[in-house]
């Protein structure tokens, strides 16, 4: 079986191909500006839509992980037609591809396609997405549907884990109370943070057992934001005092966030022998690594 995954060098895409790997795959490692460290290093710009053609036609996957996007919620809203190209365009392109190669296609999409107003939402229900980013991974969903015939859309949140080319929210959280910061931490904005490492190992089982459709596929936990750096800020033994709750009307930002994304996994639970984590096991299994990394 040959792999071919988009995005390898971010925060997923590293541990899928260093998994795919381990387990004896061939994997092409594609890649922008980051070089990864595993798998078959293969450069890949998706602004440029002939690469894209010609790198699959070369490979020919018998699997293509689409990971890479424009997840920079701001620059999205800034630089909307970009946001389009790469997450749209080329996720067309590649769903071509995938069609006429006959290869299974997952895409990998997010919780940010809905408006907030629900919370727990489930695959039956409708996106509205607040964001121009929501709306280009939306229209990545579309083409996918439409353009290709063997595919799994996943739609995860908040992922968080080990990678040293993303700063993720709880290292960006550590590295300010090291500093003895304070920091504004929304206590009104729910996700369902999902830990890397079992996210990669759900996603795999799914291509292993050929399972097609929409997935929601994130951890099993409900949780503010504030609650999250509480949580982690509580088992690294950190300054607690350092925590300010805000609310999400206060932040600077142009683009608008859902309040509440937070997904319903009830269903992927019931499919896979791999079980999402819950907020705690994810961060009792990630502790150690962040206390090795920060030397707390």
């Amino acid at each position: 079986m040959k792999y071919l995954v988009t995005g390898s060098a971010g925060l997923i895409g590293n541990q899928i191909v260093l998994d795919l790997e381990q387990s004896g795959q061939t994997v092409y490692s594609c890649y922008n500006n980051i070089k990864p460290l595993c798998g078959i290093p293969t450069k890949l710009d998706l602004l440029n839509l002939n690469d894209i053609s010609t790198t699959f036609k070369k490979i020919q996957p018998d699997v293509i992980i689409h990971l890479a996007a424009l997840t920079d919620v701001e620059k999205c809203e800034m630089e909307p037609e970009l946001a389009n190209s790469i997450n749209t365009k080329a996720t067309e392109v590649i769903a071509n591809e995938a069609n006429s190669l006959d290869s299974f296609l997952i895409y990998l999409s997010t919780d940010y396609i809905f408006d907030g107003k629900k919370g727990l939402y489930n695959e039956t229900d409708f996106p509205n997405p607040l964001n121009h980013y929501g709306k280009t991974k939306m229209d990545g969903e579309k083409a996918i549907e439409t353009c290709t015939s063997k595919w799994s859309i996943i739609r995860t949140s908040t992922p968080f884990g080990t990678n040293s080319f993303k700063k993720t929210f709880p290292v960006w959280l550590i590295e300010n109370l090291q500093k003895n910061k304070k920091v504004n931490i929304l206590e009104d904005q729910f996700t369902s943070p999902t830990y890397v490492p079992n996210l990669s190992e759900m996603i795999l089982e799914i291509i292993t057992r050929n399972l097609e459709g929409l997935f929601h596929v994130s951890g099993s936990t409900r949780i503010s934001r504030f609650e999250f750096a509480k949580i982690i800020v509580e088992k690294l033994n950190l300054d607690l005092s350092l925590l300010n709750p805000v609310k999400i009307d206060v932040m600077p930002w142009k683009a608008k966030r859902p309040l509440d994304s937070s997904l319903d996994i009830s269903r992927i639970n019931s499919i896979l022998n791999t079980k999402p984590f819950s907020i705690e096991k994810s961060l009792d299994d990630y502790a150690s690594q962040l206390i090795d990394s920060f030397s707390l």
